[in-house]
Protein backbone atom coordinates (compact mmCIF):
# COMPACT_ATOMS: atom_id res chain seq x y z
CA UNK A 1 0.00 0.00 0.00
CA UNK A 2 1.16 3.46 -0.92
CA UNK A 3 2.19 5.88 1.80
CA UNK A 4 0.37 7.73 3.76
CA UNK A 5 -0.45 11.53 2.56
CA UNK A 6 0.62 14.05 5.34
CA UNK A 7 -1.29 14.97 8.22
CA UNK A 8 -1.63 15.09 11.66
CA UNK A 9 -0.47 11.67 12.22
CA UNK A 10 1.71 10.62 9.14
CA UNK A 11 3.52 6.82 8.41
CA UNK A 12 3.27 4.22 10.52
CA UNK A 13 -0.42 3.16 10.62
CA UNK A 14 0.87 -0.52 12.30
CA UNK A 15 0.63 1.33 15.93
CA UNK A 16 -3.11 0.62 15.14
CA UNK A 17 -3.27 -2.94 15.06
CA UNK A 18 -3.10 -4.99 17.95
CA UNK A 19 0.05 -6.41 19.63
CA UNK A 20 2.12 -8.89 18.33
CA UNK A 21 1.27 -12.92 19.47
CA UNK A 22 4.14 -14.59 20.96
CA UNK A 23 6.54 -17.35 21.06
CA UNK A 24 6.96 -19.19 25.05
CA UNK A 25 10.26 -16.94 25.03
CA UNK A 26 8.32 -13.96 24.10
CA UNK A 27 9.15 -13.26 20.48
CA UNK A 28 6.98 -13.14 17.29
CA UNK A 29 8.17 -16.05 15.13
CA UNK A 30 6.35 -17.43 12.46
CA UNK A 31 5.36 -21.36 12.83
CA UNK A 32 5.04 -20.89 16.65
CA UNK A 33 3.09 -18.25 18.13
CA UNK A 34 1.62 -18.29 21.21
CA UNK A 35 -1.83 -15.97 21.96
CA UNK A 36 -1.29 -14.14 24.21
CA UNK A 37 -3.77 -11.83 27.26
CA UNK A 38 -2.70 -8.67 25.55
CA UNK A 39 -3.20 -9.69 22.26
CA UNK A 40 -6.71 -11.12 23.04
CA UNK A 41 -7.97 -8.09 24.64
CA UNK A 42 -6.82 -5.96 22.21
CA UNK A 43 -8.50 -8.06 19.29
CA UNK A 44 -11.50 -8.17 21.19
CA UNK A 45 -11.25 -4.50 21.99
CA UNK A 46 -12.05 -6.06 25.81
CA UNK A 47 -10.50 -4.58 29.19
CA UNK A 48 -10.86 -7.90 30.90
CA UNK A 49 -10.55 -11.57 29.85
CA UNK A 50 -13.97 -12.18 30.94
CA UNK A 51 -15.60 -9.52 28.95
CA UNK A 52 -14.23 -11.11 25.67
CA UNK A 53 -17.22 -12.00 23.72
CA UNK A 54 -16.05 -12.92 20.18
CA UNK A 55 -12.40 -13.10 19.23
CA UNK A 56 -11.03 -13.16 15.54
CA UNK A 57 -7.28 -14.63 14.73
CA UNK A 58 -7.80 -15.99 11.50
CA UNK A 59 -4.65 -16.89 9.75
CA UNK A 60 -1.98 -15.91 12.89
CA UNK A 61 0.04 -18.88 12.54
CA UNK A 62 -1.09 -19.57 16.02
CA UNK A 63 -0.17 -23.08 17.13
CA UNK A 64 -0.91 -22.07 21.04
CA UNK A 65 -4.28 -21.04 22.03
CA UNK A 66 -3.88 -22.19 26.02
CA UNK A 67 -5.31 -18.58 26.95
CA UNK A 68 -8.51 -19.94 25.97
CA UNK A 69 -8.95 -21.43 29.22
CA UNK A 70 -9.15 -18.04 30.92
CA UNK A 71 -11.79 -16.63 28.39
CA UNK A 72 -15.15 -17.93 30.20
CA UNK A 73 -17.79 -15.46 28.94
CA UNK A 74 -16.36 -16.21 24.69
CA UNK A 75 -19.21 -16.97 22.53
CA UNK A 76 -17.50 -17.10 19.32
CA UNK A 77 -13.93 -18.03 18.33
CA UNK A 78 -12.39 -17.46 14.84
CA UNK A 79 -9.10 -19.94 14.83
CA UNK A 80 -9.09 -20.60 11.11
CA UNK A 81 -6.02 -20.98 9.34
CA UNK A 82 -3.65 -21.65 12.08
CA UNK A 83 -1.29 -23.95 13.15
CA UNK A 84 -4.05 -25.37 16.09
CA UNK A 85 -3.63 -29.35 17.36
CA UNK A 86 -5.07 -29.53 20.31
CA UNK A 87 -8.69 -28.46 21.55
CA UNK A 88 -8.06 -29.13 25.27
CA UNK A 89 -8.37 -25.28 25.95
CA UNK A 90 -11.69 -24.76 24.24
CA UNK A 91 -13.02 -27.17 26.61
CA UNK A 92 -12.92 -24.59 29.14
CA UNK A 93 -15.46 -22.47 27.26
CA UNK A 94 -18.70 -23.05 28.21
CA UNK A 95 -20.49 -20.26 26.68
CA UNK A 96 -19.45 -20.80 22.95
CA UNK A 97 -21.78 -20.83 20.47
CA UNK A 98 -19.52 -21.08 17.48
CA UNK A 99 -16.29 -22.07 16.83
CA UNK A 100 -14.41 -22.03 13.18
CA UNK A 101 -11.11 -24.05 13.26
CA UNK A 102 -11.00 -24.93 8.66
CA UNK A 103 -7.63 -25.68 8.35
CA UNK A 104 -5.30 -26.32 11.21
CA UNK A 105 -3.47 -29.44 12.39
CA UNK A 106 -5.72 -31.08 14.41
CA UNK A 107 -4.77 -35.17 13.45
CA UNK A 108 -7.61 -36.44 15.43
CA UNK A 109 -10.80 -36.89 15.95
CA UNK A 110 -10.58 -37.88 19.52
CA UNK A 111 -10.37 -33.85 19.90
CA UNK A 112 -14.38 -33.67 19.50
CA UNK A 113 -13.89 -34.99 23.28
CA UNK A 114 -12.90 -31.62 24.66
CA UNK A 115 -16.03 -29.79 22.94
CA UNK A 116 -17.98 -33.04 24.33
CA UNK A 117 -19.18 -30.45 27.32
CA UNK A 118 -19.80 -27.42 25.77
CA UNK A 119 -24.13 -27.16 25.93
CA UNK A 120 -24.26 -23.68 23.67
CA UNK A 121 -22.48 -25.02 20.72
CA UNK A 122 -24.08 -25.14 17.85
CA UNK A 123 -21.59 -23.94 14.40
CA UNK A 124 -18.24 -25.95 14.14
CA UNK A 125 -16.30 -25.36 11.01
CA UNK A 126 -13.85 -28.12 11.19
CA UNK A 127 -13.48 -29.15 7.57
CA UNK A 128 -9.74 -28.82 5.80
CA UNK A 129 -7.85 -30.65 8.69
CA UNK A 130 -5.57 -33.69 8.93
CA UNK A 131 -8.89 -35.56 11.36
CA UNK A 132 -11.07 -35.45 8.63
CA UNK A 133 -9.65 -38.12 6.69
CA UNK A 134 -10.47 -39.48 2.89
CA UNK A 135 -13.96 -40.50 3.96
CA UNK A 136 -16.29 -37.20 4.19
CA UNK A 137 -19.45 -39.20 4.98
CA UNK A 138 -17.21 -40.95 7.96
CA UNK A 139 -15.87 -37.99 9.19
CA UNK A 140 -19.47 -36.20 9.47
CA UNK A 141 -21.25 -39.19 10.74
CA UNK A 142 -18.59 -38.96 13.77
CA UNK A 143 -19.02 -35.45 14.42
CA UNK A 144 -22.65 -35.61 14.29
CA UNK A 145 -22.71 -38.94 16.79
CA UNK A 146 -20.48 -36.82 19.51
CA UNK A 147 -21.75 -33.52 19.14
CA UNK A 148 -25.64 -34.04 18.53
CA UNK A 149 -26.70 -30.23 19.04
CA UNK A 150 -24.91 -28.92 16.35
CA UNK A 151 -27.15 -27.04 14.07
CA UNK A 152 -24.36 -26.02 10.92
CA UNK A 153 -21.29 -28.22 10.48
CA UNK A 154 -19.01 -27.05 8.17
CA UNK A 155 -21.28 -24.26 6.49
CA UNK A 156 -23.43 -27.03 6.28
CA UNK A 157 -26.99 -27.16 7.88
CA UNK A 158 -27.67 -30.59 10.12
CA UNK A 159 -30.59 -32.19 9.18
CA UNK A 160 -32.74 -34.63 11.82
CA UNK A 161 -32.04 -37.55 9.57
CA UNK A 162 -28.27 -36.43 9.45
CA UNK A 163 -28.50 -36.87 13.53
CA UNK A 164 -30.35 -40.16 13.30
CA UNK A 165 -27.85 -41.49 10.67
CA UNK A 166 -25.08 -40.58 12.93
CA UNK A 167 -26.01 -43.17 15.67
CA UNK A 168 -25.02 -45.89 12.88
CA UNK A 169 -22.38 -44.61 11.12
CA UNK A 170 -20.88 -42.71 13.25
CA UNK A 171 -18.18 -43.36 16.15
CA UNK A 172 -18.63 -42.82 19.48
CA UNK A 173 -15.77 -40.81 21.27
CA UNK A 174 -15.15 -42.12 24.70
CA UNK A 175 -12.03 -40.40 25.94
CA UNK A 176 -9.40 -37.52 24.54
CA UNK A 177 -6.21 -38.36 22.26
CA UNK A 178 -3.63 -40.21 23.65
CA UNK A 179 -0.01 -39.53 22.63
CA UNK A 180 -0.32 -43.34 20.08
CA UNK A 181 -3.90 -42.00 18.57
CA UNK A 182 -1.86 -38.43 17.46
CA UNK A 183 1.21 -41.07 16.01
CA UNK A 184 -0.90 -42.98 14.34
CA UNK A 185 -3.12 -39.98 12.88
CA UNK A 186 0.26 -38.77 11.86
CA UNK A 187 1.09 -41.83 9.88
CA UNK A 188 -2.34 -41.61 7.99
CA UNK A 189 -2.04 -38.29 7.17
CA UNK A 190 2.20 -38.35 5.81
CA UNK A 191 0.64 -41.24 3.61
CA UNK A 192 -2.54 -39.63 1.84
CA UNK A 193 -0.20 -36.80 1.23
CA UNK A 194 3.21 -38.36 -0.10
CA UNK A 195 2.97 -36.20 -3.15
CA UNK A 196 1.51 -33.26 -1.54
CA UNK A 197 3.88 -30.33 0.43
CA UNK A 198 3.50 -29.98 4.10
CA UNK A 199 4.11 -26.39 3.61
CA UNK A 200 1.23 -24.17 2.60
CA UNK A 201 1.75 -21.38 0.32
CA UNK A 202 0.97 -17.44 0.58
CA UNK A 203 -2.00 -17.64 -1.58
CA UNK A 204 -3.25 -20.77 0.47
CA UNK A 205 -3.19 -18.52 3.31
CA UNK A 206 -5.26 -15.76 1.63
CA UNK A 207 -7.65 -17.90 0.77
CA UNK A 208 -10.97 -17.08 1.72
CA UNK A 209 -14.80 -18.56 1.87
CA UNK A 210 -17.86 -16.98 0.92
CA UNK A 211 -19.01 -16.75 4.90
CA UNK A 212 -15.44 -15.51 5.96
CA UNK A 213 -15.81 -12.89 2.53
CA UNK A 214 -19.51 -11.80 3.88
CA UNK A 215 -18.24 -11.66 7.77
CA UNK A 216 -15.78 -9.08 6.94
CA UNK A 217 -17.54 -7.23 4.71
CA UNK A 218 -20.61 -7.15 6.93
CA UNK A 219 -18.35 -6.11 10.16
CA UNK A 220 -17.13 -3.25 7.86
CA UNK A 221 -20.50 -2.02 6.70
CA UNK A 222 -20.33 -3.27 2.95
CA UNK A 223 -22.92 -5.65 1.38
CA UNK A 224 -22.45 -9.15 0.67
CA UNK A 225 -20.97 -11.07 -2.26
CA UNK A 226 -23.98 -12.88 -3.94
CA UNK A 227 -23.35 -16.91 -3.94
CA UNK A 228 -23.76 -16.39 -7.78
CA UNK A 229 -21.23 -13.74 -7.93
CA UNK A 230 -18.68 -15.34 -5.49
CA UNK A 231 -16.76 -17.05 -8.02
CA UNK A 232 -14.87 -14.02 -9.32
CA UNK A 233 -13.89 -13.70 -4.95
CA UNK A 234 -12.69 -17.66 -5.16
CA UNK A 235 -9.14 -19.03 -4.72
CA UNK A 236 -9.88 -21.87 -7.33
CA UNK A 237 -10.22 -19.26 -10.15
CA UNK A 238 -8.10 -19.90 -12.71
CA UNK A 239 -7.34 -16.35 -14.22
CA UNK A 240 -4.38 -15.73 -11.61
CA UNK A 241 -4.24 -11.98 -11.57
CA UNK A 242 -7.83 -11.93 -10.59
CA UNK A 243 -6.96 -14.68 -7.88
CA UNK A 244 -4.02 -12.18 -6.35
CA UNK A 245 -6.51 -9.04 -6.58
CA UNK A 246 -9.11 -10.56 -4.96
CA UNK A 247 -6.63 -12.41 -2.31
CA UNK A 248 -5.34 -9.04 -1.65
CA UNK A 249 -8.53 -7.21 -1.22
CA UNK A 250 -10.23 -9.59 1.28
CA UNK A 251 -6.71 -9.49 3.20
CA UNK A 252 -7.04 -5.53 2.96
CA UNK A 253 -10.32 -6.09 4.08
CA UNK A 254 -9.61 -8.32 6.96
CA UNK A 255 -6.77 -5.93 8.32
CA UNK A 256 -8.65 -3.13 8.24
CA UNK A 257 -11.34 -4.44 10.89
CA UNK A 258 -8.62 -4.28 13.41
CA UNK A 259 -7.79 -0.51 12.59
CA UNK A 260 -8.81 2.07 14.83
CA UNK A 261 -10.43 5.53 13.51
CA UNK A 262 -6.68 7.08 12.92
CA UNK A 263 -5.66 4.11 11.25
CA UNK A 264 -8.53 4.48 8.93
CA UNK A 265 -8.48 7.87 8.31
CA UNK A 266 -4.55 6.94 7.14
CA UNK A 267 -6.11 4.16 4.26
CA UNK A 268 -8.91 6.84 3.54
CA UNK A 269 -6.94 9.63 2.65
CA UNK A 270 -3.78 7.06 1.08
CA UNK A 271 -7.18 5.18 -0.86
CA UNK A 272 -8.44 8.95 -2.41
CA UNK A 273 -5.08 9.92 -3.76
CA UNK A 274 -4.47 6.36 -5.49
CA UNK A 275 -8.52 6.73 -6.74
CA UNK A 276 -7.27 10.64 -8.10
CA UNK A 277 -4.06 9.38 -9.54
CA UNK A 278 -5.63 5.95 -11.51
CA UNK A 279 -8.64 8.36 -12.87
CA UNK A 280 -6.08 11.19 -14.01
CA UNK A 281 -3.89 7.69 -15.80
CA UNK A 282 -7.06 6.64 -17.56
CA UNK A 283 -8.31 10.49 -18.34
CA UNK A 284 -4.48 10.70 -20.27
CA UNK A 285 -4.77 6.94 -22.01
CA UNK A 286 -8.04 7.82 -23.37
Amino acid sequence: MAAAAPGPAPGDASSALPPPLETPRGRARSGAMKLTRKAVLARAKAAELDGVRKLNCWGSCLTDISICRELPNIEVITFSVNGISSLEPVSHCHNLSELYLRKNRILSLNELFHLKHLPRLRVLWLSENPCCGPDPHRYRMTVLRNLPNLQKLDNQAVTEEELSQALVDGEEITAPPTKQNLENSCLKSSDSNTTESTTETESEHLTFTLEETNKIREQLGMKPVPRDKFSSFSPRETDGSRKKRNNILNAVLLLMNELDTEGLEIIHQTVGKRLQALQKKELQEV
